[in-house]
């Protein structure tokens, strides 16, 4: 009867080679590990970068697809669309995250005083939040239709809105003030801004109210003795000690408020005429009802550079703050 060979010692050339293979494993273990991520990430993020990076110095002809380096970028840069989008993109941002700034910090400062019900607020404060951006634009559209919006009765009163009431979502733009800038904005665009800062204000309170709790009790009561207001402890105490978070909301609401298309899309369709077409619903108008692609996929890579110089920005203050605590 055979009997089953030893295991090779430890100086033996196969225990050597073993060892070894031993090792290999060990050291590729992490790669085959994140292999499923990396395989997702170039499907949906590197291939279609690339591709839209080779589609924007294309047009489609009738015979096929042509090269026409950058004719794309000029066409989209001459256009008048372009321009009056990036004014009308100018004006929802500083609307929007000037004002979500604002009304956060100020909830913010509220829901920082203890108390025995800031459990239930918070909780409240997560509705808008838990709403996807459509669902949202449809609620608010809802809000304003001549016919049946919630607020019809006060829009559509003369008295208030001289001399036939006024329809949100139908009304001309002012005449501008500054050449062919558009200010100031379309009753769409105000009511859009509104809409916005309503579905953004729980993200954006949360981030500065985490930032509150951060600041100490004693520097405050310090200040209160040596005879500060409130407003002075506001202003020269707790401004600049979580001026990094407000400056990460900042560019955070920023990158929101470029890319966000669900609520145009739901709520105002670009309208009335283009005075709400920011350079994310071009972008759709370009791309999915003109099927202008190649002009489509240029605004695209102009968008992705905002971005990036975003991204960056928010990226080097979160390292300050980091290397300031």
């Amino acid at each position: 009867m055979e009997q089953p060979s030893a295991a090779p010692l430890a100086g033996h050339p196969g225990a050597r080679v073993e060892a070894k293979t031993e090792g290999r494993r060990r050291e590729l273990l992490p790669f085959w590990l994140i292999l499923p991520t990396v395989v997702v990430l170039l499907a949906i993020q590197v291939y279609p970068a690339l591709y839209t990076a080779v589609l924007s110095v294309q047009e489609r002809k009738p015979a096929g697809w042509e090269v026409v380096g950058l004719r794309n970028f000029q066409r989209l840069w001459n256009s008048a669309s372009f321009s009056e989008s990036v004014g009308h993109t100018l004006i929802f941002l500083v609307g929007f995250v000037g004002l979500t700034l604002i009304l956060g910090f100020i909830v913010a400062l509220l829901l920082n005083r203890k108390s025995s019900l800031s459990g239930v607020y918070i909780t409240l404060l997560f509705i808008p939040w838990i709403l996807a951006d459509i669902i949202a634009g449809v609620i608010f559209r809802l809000m304003v239709l001549p016919d049946y919006g919630l607020f019809s009765g006060i829009l559509q009163n003369p008295a208030l809105f001289p001399p036939n009431g006024l329809s949100v979502l139908t009304a001309d733009a002012p005449k501008p003030w500054f050449g062919s800038f558009p200010f100031p904005p379309s009753p769409a665009m105000v009511y859009l801004i509104l809409a916005a800062t309503w579905r953004a204000l729980p993200f954006t309170t949360l981030l500065l109210l985490a930032a509150l709790q951060t600041v100490s009790n004693e520097v405050i009561e310090s200040s209160r003795i040596d005879g500060a207001s409130t407003m002075q402890i506001v202003r020269y105490i707790t401004v600049p000690l979580i001026l990094p978070t407000m400056v990460v909301a900042l560019f955070s609401l920023t990158l929101g408020g470029i890319n966000g298309v669900g609520m145009i899309f739901s709520l105002t369709r670009g309208g009335p005429g283009t005075s709400t077409e920011v350079l994310s619903y071009l972008l759709y108008s370009i791309g999915w009802i003109r099927l202008d692609f190649g002009r489509a996929a240029a605004l695209a890579l102009m968008m992705a550079v905002v971005n990036l110089a975003l991204i960056w920005g928010t990226l080097r203050i979160t390292r300050v703050q980091q290397r300031s605590v």
